[in-house]
């Protein structure tokens, strides 16, 4: 188990979206975290709702631009041999239309766990009280907060590859990224937050997705994390397991989470 009492000394930086300049409006798309050991880490927005709230705001926002964020960022600050130093001369070239905030610091246990904080805090939409709050509970950003603190509770999340883009499989400029992968006697296994209810859409990508990466590989297992168990009245329900069963995906909804992770735990950790 993790010593999650340790402090580690990290910086950070907001990356914000700023479309119009003369009206010095902008919103926050990202967040980018360094450690001591100069391990860098981005998360950008990447769900329809949050890039719905964009274009609420700025409905000629750039969608392409926003989504190839995270990858511009991670090849190019991820292997640089000083990402903060590297940060602060980039902060210098960025077009205006992308900017960075200033650099923070802070103390903080965990890496992916404080990662996933500073994204809630700055960057993922304001919760809200009443029906807008129990309809977020329901949410894959919800799912996956929750899958995140199981697997970093129980020790995984370090033996976990995070956000693995799916083009090395698919094709160049595809935008998907699995949540989490992991090695495990020859099988390379995948693990997806989705959402019964409101990702329908998501399901086709992610059953087109492993298909092809079952092409690639000699073994490959997938799981996918839900809100709740397929309600067997529900249509979404049903063609949404139906796409999955079709390729052989697991549903693990989030009342039997804390079992299955322990079980991935025992065959990962032998």
């Amino acid at each position: 188990m993790p010593d999650t009492d340790a402090l580690n000394s990290y910086s950070y930086w907001v990356v914000r979206y700023t479309p119009n300049l003369v009206r010095d409006e902008w919103l926050n798309v990202g967040v980018l975290l360094v450690d001591p050991g100069r391990r860098f880490e981005a998360r950008f927005i990447e769900e329809s709702g949050e890039f719905g709230r964009v274009r609420r705001l700025h409905p000629n926002a750039d969608e392409t631009v926003l989504r190839a964020l995270e990858r511009h960022f991670q090849a190019v600050v991820g292997g640089a041999e000083d990402p903060s130093a590297y940060l602060a001369k980039l902060d210098t070239i960025l077009s205006n239309v992308i900017q960075l905030s200033p650099e923070h610091g802070l103390l903080a246990g965990d890496f992916d766990a404080e990662l996933d904080r500073l994204y809630q805090q700055h960057v993922a939409p304001p919760r809200r009280a009443g029906a807008m709050s129990r309809l977020l509970a329901g949410s894959r950003a919800a799912i996956l907060s929750r899958l995140g603190q199981v697997l970093r509770g129980v020790g995984l999340s370090g033996r976990l590859e995070r956000r693995v883009p799916v083009d090395q499989f698919t094709f160049r400029g595809d935008p998907l990224r699995l949540d989490y992968a992991y090695r495990r006697n020859g099988t390379r296994g995948f693990v997806h937050a989705l959402s019964l209810e409101r990702d329908a859409a998501s399901a086709k990508v992610l059953a087109y997705t492993a298909e092809h990466i079952r092409r690639h590989l000699d073994s490959a297992e997938f799981t996918v994390v839900t809100e709740a168990a397929p309600a067997p009245d529900n249509e979404r329900h049903q063609f949404v397991v139906k796409l999955l069963e079709d390729q052989q995906i697991g549903v693990v909804p989030l009342a039997r989470l804390d079992p299955w992770v322990n079980d991935l735990r025992s065959r990962l950790i032998q």
